[in-house]
């Protein structure tokens, strides 16, 4: 059997696993080592075991996940996310569907201090839906928009989806968080006008709340959420000004965070003790699936699976739009059955040797695959979004009623990754200009 014969069938033991539930670490572990122990031999096999494990969970450059993590665990556990909402309605409430816009453009915001769509959708499900609902908004349109609207934080810097794809493709980190800045706002002007739009056509979807708000509520709840865009505007000046890498952009976020929680007294033990545990905890998780993937990406440049495909792929031809549109079309199959970085970690070892050779920008790449991968969060039947928020509603809300609500964003989606593979521009226009 050939080296590449070798690699096809690991990638199929790989999903055979992933098919029995295997956790994905551990299936990317399995298949890998067994993988090198066939082509390279017993010792090729384990005595990479500890050095790869080792340099993957000391590199510096991961060391800005844990960072922008514990950034996120205090803002969330202290309190300073919550009042983001509250401005956000103020400001909307004279929208058809104002609520519902508030919660697009308020998660989006959660998302620059968080990194995790999971965390983002379930703090807005606790805090918008019960409010959309006390206004007699349509349950699948109140439930929906929380659920699409989690996703937008993994383009809005800082990313750690983006932290991963940066490391395992070897690219720019911070000219990842450039190019995610205008998508993000690109996906959530797309939700606005969907969402106006739905409203304007049929009134029960959003009965007018009835309520206005002066200008000195305005002031006033804008002047409470200041935490937010201090951490923001940090996180860029210290990121972007060139007196931090983006590791140690991490390191100074979590002290802006921690600092900001002091001031505003909202710093307590019980909120520390928690935030380092969730820290912790998912950082444990995070670490261990790269590192699976750092085994898995081995195994494939052994078996010399990227650079045959490359090489066919080119001898037939095939233009790099064509490739995009077909890695679009696995990695949404790949969605229906897997979680985000899993596919991203599996798909990248393949991926990335084929776009460099096809000359294809991987900062472009990345946010194609990042916003592809939060497309699978949405859809069925993992749709893991529609279950975080279930999981929050209750009852009160079927699981159907959220995912018919989720195919009018689903719709959205594919106008929105339309204009980002017509246009490369939209991702790449802002790293070129601070890169000059």
């Amino acid at each position: 059997m050939s080296n590449f014969q070798i690699g096809l069938l690991g990638i199929a033991a790989l999903f055979a696993l992933l098919a029995v539930r295997v956790p994905i670490a551990v299936a990317l572990l399995v298949i890998s080592v067994a993988g090198v122990w066939a082509v390279r031999g017993v010792n090729a096999a384990f005595s990479s075991i500890g050095t790869l494990s080792f340099d993957i969970a000391a590199s510096w450059t991961l060391s800005a996940v844990p960072m922008f993590l514990l950034m996120g665990a205090f803002a969330f556990n202290s309190g300073m996310t919550i009042s983001v909402y509250k401005v956000f309605r103020m400001w909307f409430w004279w929208l058809p569907g104002g609520l519902a816009v508030a919660t697009n453009w308020a998660s989006a915001a959660f998302g620059a201090i968080s990194g995790s769509s999971i965390a983002v959708t379930a703090v807005m499900a606790r805090i918008a839906i019960p409010e959309m609902l006390k206004y007699r908004y349509d349950k699948s349109l109140a439930t929906s928009v929380v659920a699409a609207s989690g996703t937008i934080d993994a383009l809005i810097p800082p990313s750690i989806i983006f932290i991963i794809y940066g490391i395992q493709s070897e690219t720019s980190i911070t000219d990842l968080f450039l190019a995610g800045v205008m998508p993000g706002i690109l996906t959530g002007a797309v939700y606005t006008a969907l969402i106006v739009t739905r409203c304007l056509v049929d009134r029960n979807l959003a009965p007018p709340t009835g309520r206005d708000f002066t200008a000195a509520e305005r002031r006033a709840a804008t002047f409470d959420s200041w935490p937010l865009p201090v951490l923001f505007v940090g996180i860029f000046v210290s990121l972007y000004s060139g007196a931090t890498t983006a590791t140690e952009a991490g390191a100074v976020s979590a002290a802006l965070a921690l600092a900001i929680a002091f001031i505003r007294r909202e710093m307590t033990w019980p909120v520390m003790r928690t935030s380092l545990i969730e820290c912790c905890a998912t950082t444990a998780s995070l670490f261990f699936i790269v590192i699976g993937a750092a085994f898995f990406a081995r195994f494939m440049s052994i078996a010399g699976l990227p650079a045959q495909l490359g090489t066919l792929i080119q001898q037939s031809a095939i233009s790099p739009l064509a490739f995009i549109l077909m890695m679009s079309v696995i990695i949404i199959l790949l969605g229906m059955f897997l979680e985000g970085i899993g596919i991203m970690l599996i798909i990248l070892p393949i991926i990335v040797p084929i776009c460099r050779q096809l000359n294809i920008d991987l900062i472009w790449v990345g946010v194609l695959v990042v916003k592809l991968i939060m497309i699978g969060l949405l859809h069925p039947p993992i749709g893991l979004q529609a279950f975080v928020v279930k999981s929050v509603v209750g009852d009160e809300v079927p699981l159907g009623t959220i995912f018919r609500g989720l195919v009018w964003f689903l719709g959205a989606e594919v106008f929105i990754m339309a204009l980002l593979i017509a246009f490369p521009d939209i991702s790449l226009w802002l790293p070129r200009q601070l890169v000059r």
